[in-house]
């Protein structure tokens, strides 16, 4: 029996596979539609408003922000293969930096003063990592360790004869924000009317359109522009390459080292953005010592749940904003309920699994179901000692679900030395 190859039928079936794939932003549309379901049936069978309410989604934006900005600033690092630890020590150098900017020149001053501070950061890691071959994880740390210590010797040295306190800064000045009034106004109508469904839907846009500041607006603009930039031109192109084959991108005529060094001062640059978050937007605080509480760990989870996707980790900095807000403005109460909204997300999720026949994620699915549906059973409303760390819980058990999909660079915090292919 002779058998015959067809050599071109293996590119065929990629090409209809390609073509069949869903795209990643209807994925995007998709998932958001699911998750506003699921928190209007939680919002209508618990009794509790705030999960969909406009001050929540408020609130969630604002709190978002540093998230967002701080995983893009490890999207870019990460991209060009140098892990980035440093994410929060770059984030407390750009809170710093913002509040002195912002005390002696206006808010504009602050934001590019917290760019410049974080950037610094950056390029201090890029000398350890990229030229000296530092440990990335290492180096990331002693960064955190430094940009501590730097803010609070600078905080004693400036702030102190200003605001007599060495642990915060004097009142600075805040970004001015801007709303849609006249949708704003048909929305909150919608909201108050208590509409299942539209509600909520009216609740959570009319949050999203009011107050809004110039560096919200500039923060969800840097998404678009990361991934065209990134996916869609010859300097993202040739950045990627030296995460993937630094090697290869070298024998092609591709200057790693720069490439690196430029990816680390916009990584910075961009965390230290976040910091600026913090600090001038309205609702805020002025500058406080330890004032990121970990912000910068949580947006390096958010872009590890984003699979190194522009896309995907403005969904986790969205969603790790939103547990945050929401224990701002609804307490135990209302993270109990998202615990009823979640068993809900995880019955559709068991669902999914038994049509696709994956018996053992369904049961998995059941159980963790199961523990939190007992979990709301039981309890009234949740300790008050373990609120504040609504995000972090939600961050340790995204990332454990997401964990089997993850597909990082490949040369992601491999040591590279130039020349070294030859």
């Amino acid at each position: 029996m002779t058998i015959t190859e067809n050599p071109s039928a293996a590119p065929v079936t990629v090409a209809v596979r390609r073509r069949n794939r869903i795209p990643g932003w209807l994925k995007g549309v998709i998932w958001a539609v699911v998750a506003i379901a699921v928190l209007s049936m939680a919002s209508y069978a618990t009794g509790v408003d705030t999960l969909t309410s406009s001050n929540t989604a408020h609130t969630a934006l604002r709190l978002a922000l540093p998230i967002l900005l701080c995983a893009l600033g490890g999207l870019w690092a990460e991209r060009a293969g140098v892990v980035n630890i440093g994410l929060e020590g770059m984030m407390i150098l750009g809170t710093w930096g913002a509040a002195w900017g912002a005390y002696y020149g206006g808010v504009w001053a602050g934001l590019v003063a917290a760019i410049v501070f974080g950037a610094l950061g950056g390029l201090l890691h890029a000398v350890a990592t990229v030229t000296f071959n530092v440990n990335h994880i290492v180096s990331g740390v002693a960064i955190n360790l430094l940009g501590l210590g730097i803010a609070k010797y600078l905080s004693n040295l400036v702030f102190t004869p200003l605001s007599g306190n060495p642990r915060q800064s004097p009142p600075v000045p805040k970004f001015d924000t801007y709303s849609a009034t006249f949708l704003g106004d048909w929305l909150g109508d919608l909201e108050k009317a208590r509409r299942v469904g539209i509600s909520d839907v009216a609740g959570i846009l009319h949050g999203l359109v009011t107050e809004v500041a110039p560096l919200t607006m500039l923060a969800i603009v840097l998404v678009p522009v990361s991934y065209l930039v990134l996916w869609r031109t010859r300097f993202g192109l040739r950045l990627r390459s030296c995460g993937e084959n630094p090697v290869a991108a070298e024998s092609l005529g591709v200057n790693v080292y720069l490439h690196k060094y430029v990816a680390m001062l916009i990584s910075g640059g961009l965390a230290g953005m976040g910091g600026a978050s913090l600090v001038l937007l309205s609702g805020g605080a002025d500058y406080l010592e330890n004032q990121t509480n970990s912000r910068g760990y949580i947006g390096l989870a958010a872009m590890i749940f984003g699979n190194w996707r522009p896309g995907g980790l403005l969904g986790g900095a969205a969603l790790f904003g939103y547990a945050d807000g929401l224990q701002l403005s609804g307490g135990g109460k209302a993270v109990l309920a998202l615990l009823y909204g979640t068993v809900i997300l995880l019955g559709v999720i068991v669902v999914v699994q038994l049509i696709r026949r994956q018996w053992i994620a369904a049961a998995i699915g059941v159980v963790g179901a199961g523990v939190l549906y007992a979990i709301y059973w039981a309890n009234d409303s949740l300790p008050s000692d373990l609120i504040p760390y609504t995000a972090h819980f939600v961050t340790l058990i995204v990332l454990a679900v997401a964990s089997q999909r993850l597909r990082p660079p490949r040369a992601d915090g491999v040591p590279y030395r130039r020349g070294e292919g030859d």
